[in-house]
């Protein structure tokens, strides 16, 4: 079986008990990493410092990497890159939970596969009620052979950033993360299309991602709408869509960003989940 890294990012707006399930989801695989990177991106809460620090003492693997200022996640994401110690690495956000078997699944697949740089796969959506309590909503697939699938690609996200493992040396040829308004991971996945990438999900859920209210709220606005559209010129720039797909992919989704979040949460729940 291949070497690979974890590779995450946390900062101080972060709840400490989701930090907490999602670093044990970590310790708890069936395949365990050969090291997990966590960039701390500026100077953090004291509970957070404490969680971290918890599992500093009883786990060796875990290599820390310590940012004096905040500088959002994709120059976050560059710099924990650059101490992962192996071409693979699985991403992984602080809030999220994997299944147990999400290493053991994902490696075993792209050991097999390794002509595949980005290898996603299906996750099971859940919010936290006002208990603590977690309540499964729906499950978000994406199309296995994502090359044969470029279609989908240019209307839709083609992975889901943190379910993914990425092979290092392809992620850095494409230029690694760079700033493209709200949409760091979308124009990584754009480059890295245009430069001949494999992509592929597993059809499976092997994550547990956590969304909010507030979360869906974040992507919708006319701050949230102007940014879209100033990606999408980018997106069009680098020979990744057309002209044509570029118009209609602001036609669809400027009117979705700038709808009531209520509405536009039924649209997401009727069209874009299963």
């Amino acid at each position: 079986m291949i070497k690979f890294s974890v590779l995450l990012s946390v900062y101080k707006k972060e709840n400490p008990e989701y930090l907490r399930e999602s670093l044990s989801s970590i310790f708890s695989q069936t395949l365990q990493a050969d090291e997990i990177v966590l960039v701390e991106d500026g100077s953090l809460t004291p509970a957070l410092d404490c969680v971290i620090s918890e599992f500093s003492n009883r786990c060796k693997n875990l290599k820390l990497v310590k940012l004096p200022i905040n500088g959002g996640l994709g120059r976050a994401l560059n710099e924990g890159m650059k101490e992962c110690s192996y071409d693979y690495i699985v991403r992984m956000d602080t809030d999220d939970i994997c299944f147990p078997n999400r290493f053991e699944r994902q490696i075993d697949f792209i050991s097999k596969h390794p002509e595949v740089d980005v290898l996603g796969c299906w996750t099971q959506e859940f919010m936290t009620d006002k208990e603590g309590n977690k309540v499964m909503l729906s499950l978000k697939k994406f199309p296995h052979n994502v090359w044969d699938n470029f279609n989908y690609c240019t209307k839709r996200c083609p992975v889901e950033h943190p379910a993914v493992v990425l092979k290092k040396s392809t992620v850095l040829a494409a230029g690694g993360y760079q700033h493209c308004y709200l949409f760091e991971d979308y124009h990584l996945w754009a480059r890295m299309f245009v430069r001949g990438a494999i992509f592929y999900n597993l059809q499976e859920p092997l994550l547990y991602f956590r969304t909010s209210d507030v979360a869906m709220k974040r992507r919708g606005g006319w701050k949230y709408a102007l940014s879209e559209v100033l990606a999408l010129n980018e997106f069009h720039r680098i020979g990744f869509l057309s002209r044509n797909q570029q118009i209609y992919a602001m036609v669809t989704r400027f009117p979705v960003r700038i709808m009531p979040n209520r509405v536009r949460k039924m649209i997401y729940n009727a069209f874009l989940r299963k």
